[in-house]
């Protein structure tokens, strides 16, 4: 069970530091209108955007966890877990808060995937195959 905790930890702090990249980036075009040219003072601005350290930093501990899942779970069960899980959690929140489209069509790809991950997975388990 610990294993599986810590695969969920790992697959929300992966969605939630790809997220934080996209709003840091956001926030730094918008800094970036008033910065003067060059690499230092273009560093500055990314060091002292807070939602993008704190997007990186979410990766490093999401490194942590899953590392540590892998050491309990099959990665044939735990990588298509957080892969499509990351992918479905930042698809909602892209649609809810970015604001960005997504047809019935995609949709119910996302559907799909999350139905194949977990058929997968189901199976992986099964040691019979059935």
């Amino acid at each position: 069970m610990k294993y599986w905790i810590a695969l969920i930890l790992a697959l929300t702090l992966n969605a939630t530091a790809n997220l934080m990249m996209k709003f840091g980036v956001q926030r730094h075009d918008e800094a970036r209108a008033h910065l003067e040219p060059g690499l230092v003072p273009l560093t500055r601005c990314l060091l002292t955007n807070w939602v993008l350290v704190a997007g990186l930093i979410c990766f490093a501990v999401n490194v942590a966890f899953y590392t540590y899942s892998l050491s309990g779970l099959k990665i044939s069960i735990a990588y298509p877990i957080m892969v499509s899980g990351g992918f479905a959690i930042i698809a909602i929140v892209a649609w809810k808060y970015l604001h960005e489209t997504l047809s019935s069509g995609q949709w119910a790809g996302i559907a799909l995937i999350l139905v194949g991950v977990f058929l997968v997975a189901r199976e992986m388990n099964n040691p019979a195959g059935g």
